[in-house]
């Protein structure tokens, strides 16, 4: 009799230890297992509030370890200018992204969160970041291979601090400069836009040869997650007004506004941000036609759709006049995660409703979380959801120093230079008596650097982090015996009385971002003309404009000796001297074109109304003089 209990007790301990067994191994925690498997595992266990939570991307300023944890959020990030602290130290970013992510972990399901940034021309939030030229010098260079070596520096860069996903990059096809957001698009041209999409693999890896298209692919923790941005058309808005309507054919559309996502997709990029802008008076942040049947279902897209900053508010007007309509719309489009960096619990109530009243199917929320959850495994979060401090020296790196510098030389565009091919005035002579170098633009860095840089709108002045000025530059790369005066706005008098050998002037645009920059007059701001009339007028001169476009420069070309365009350089203002001392000849070519007047707008190379000043692809070439 006494058997039985033994035996009993034996098979009790069995079952005991296989219970055990079971609810220590968790499918979606084995990265051995098939991705989808564990997403649907993972999927499974959670509840509305956990998945509504991952839905959701607040600011850091509002974040926390116990909102985190309270409110199950999947994602952070830093708008421009949201830092830990004024000249964090990339130590500093870390411990920040990893208390919030201490916050995320200690939920019951632990889903890891994904930390997001804007870093469109380098880690440009970040001080001491190295500040690569804005995309719209880069399309000038026409060297998609270059692009790629700058998204590799980009990702080091991010996850120096911490940071595993970047809102870059921008594949707007500009087709009028008058937007401000034109120095975000690469060039007017889609073709050009689709071959600078080699930056995704500069960020994110290299795709397997035997990887599913679409999927999205990021190959670990020193690459980072990318977003293509806007979906899609935001570059055709009419006047170039930011966040308006574009008014075109759906072939005109998909011919030149979405080439850039085909390759995109086709190179696993992991997320995709929906633009404010609108189509034909439907705003996309509510087009369920592009965002879920186009993009989901016909590009075969698997990664997460992200809406834009308080994205989803803008779909009405004035915004948020009818949040819960909003949140309809724009989930039933085919949001996946909805940037609402203040007021998440409104939105997070708002959804909650929908959903328990049928509004929203919950197929909608699962396909949202699946999707999110897709890039977090692919990420390896899960296996490698903290930062350490491995990274930290790469931050603001010489070698990336001079990745930007190359790319600075490159993306200058030589205009005029000289009277005719016969007496050109560029190269520069290094050895000459005495230089006058002029211009608000000379010797100020964030004018240089321009929007998207330490702050969102950027700023003016040399403290605001850590690079050379084109001042500077020239003073460090003429004879040590040559003069080198600087005089920001000097009058004629100074000019003609002082016996200089030439000048360079050096004017363009203040720094701005997104609507703060769109403008209808395109005109060099006070004192720029005034400079250029008063030196050119008195002596040899070069002129460089610093700005996100074309600007107007057709009244002062007659008394322009050499003009060169040289965008917004970004930190690395050596580069500018490099190629107007001839250690490097000019080889970039124009991206887009440049108008004669503003009249003329919108005008893009294959127009009928085609007469530019300088046509699309234009760019006289020096060649380098190393014995200077």
């Amino acid at each position: 009799m006494a058997r039985i209990p033994i035996f009993l007790m034996g098979l009790l301990f069995l079952c005991f230890y296989i219970a055990m067994a079971e609810a220590q191994y968790i499918n979606y925690r084995d990265p051995k297992q098939p991705l989808n498997s564990r997403i649907k595992d993972l999927v499974s266990r959670m509840t509305l509030e956990e998945k509504i939570g991952q839905m959701v991307q607040i600011d850091r300023s509002v974040a926390s370890a116990e909102v985190m944890k309270k409110y199950f959020i999947g994602s952070i990030l830093s708008g421009g200018g949201s830092v830990p602290a004024q000249k964090a130290s990339a130590e500093t970013w870390i411990n920040m992204v990893n208390d919030f992510q201490k916050g995320s972990l200690s939920t019951r399901l632990g889903i890891p969160l994904i930390y997001g940034i804007d870093a469109v021309h380098g880690h440009n939030n970040v001080y001491k970041a190295t500040i690569f030229p804005h995309n719209i010098g880069l399309g000038a260079t026409r060297d998609p291979e270059l692009v790629k070596r700058i998204g590799a520096a980009t990702a080091l860069e991010a996850r120096a601090t911490g940071i595993p996903y970047v809102f870059a990059p921008c594949i707007a096809v500009c087709r009028d400069p008058r937007w401000g957001r034109c120095y975000e698009s690469y060039s007017e041209d889609p073709k050009i836009v689709q071959a600078m999409t080699e930056i995704i693999p500069g960020l994110q890896g290299e795709i397997p040869a035997n990887s599913r298209k679409g999927v999205p692919f990021v190959a670990g923790n020193k690459k980072v997650a990318a977003c293509a941005k806007h979906f899609v058309g935001d570059g055709g808005t009419t006047k170039g007004i930011n966040e308006n309507n574009t008014v075109i054919n759906r072939h005109g559309l998909l011919s030149i506004h979405m080439p850039g996502y085909y390759n995109s997709i086709i190179k696993g990029v992991a997320t995709i941000m929906v633009s404010y802008s609108s189509w034909n008076g439907v705003k996309m942040h509510a087009n369920h036609d592009l965002v879920t049947a186009f993009l989901k279902n016909t590009l075969r897209f698997r990664g997460f759709v992200i809406s834009d900053w308080e994205g989803i508010d803008r779909i009405t007007s004035p915004p948020h006049a009818n949040y819960s309509y909003s949140i309809q719309a724009g989930i039933n489009a085919g949001i996946d995660m909805v940037m609402v960096p203040y007021n998440y619990t409104e939105f997070i109530d708002g959804l909650t409703f929908l959903v328990k009243n049928n509004i929203i199917p919950i197929s909608r929320i699962d396909d949202a979380v699946k999707r999110i959850l897709r890039v977090k495994f692919v990420m390896g979060l899960f296996e490698e959801p903290f930062a350490d401090m491995s990274l930290v020296h790469q931050l603001g790196s010489q070698e990336h120093r001079e990745l930007a510098r190359e790319a600075v030389r490159r993306s200058l565009v030589l205009l005029k230079n000289g009277e005719s091919a016969e007496k050109p005035l560029l190269p520069l002579p290094k050895k000459t008596s005495k230089i006058l170098v002029a211009g608000s633009h000379a010797d100020n860095l964030g004018y240089q650097c321009g929007g998207w840089t330490i702050e969102w709108q950027g700023l003016s002045g040399n403290n605001l982090t850590e690079g050379t000025t084109i001042l500077t530059a020239i003073k460090d790369t003429v004879d040590p015996k040559a003069q080198v005066v600087y005089k920001e706005n000097p009058d004629a008098d100074f000019v003609k009385s002082n016996n200089f050998s030439y000048a360079i002037v050096i004017v363009g645009e203040h720094p701005y971002a997104e609507t703060f920059g769109d403008s209808l007059n395109l005109t060099i701001p006070d004192p720029g003309p005034t400079t250029i009339t008063n030196v050119c007028g008195a002596v040899k001169c070069v002129v460089i404009v610093i700005s996100g476009r074309p600007v107007v420069i057709q009244p002062y070309v007659v008394s322009i000796d050499a003009l060169v365009a040289a965008w917004l350089p970004g930190t690395e203002g050596q580069g500018v001297a490099d190629v107007l001392f001839g250690d490097y000849g000019f080889t970039g070519k124009l991206s887009r074109t440049w108008f004669k007047t503003v009249d003329q707008l919108p005008m893009n190379v294959g127009d009928a109304h085609y007469d530019p000043l300088f046509p699309f692809g234009f760019g006289l070439t020096t060649t380098p003089t190393h014995f200077n």
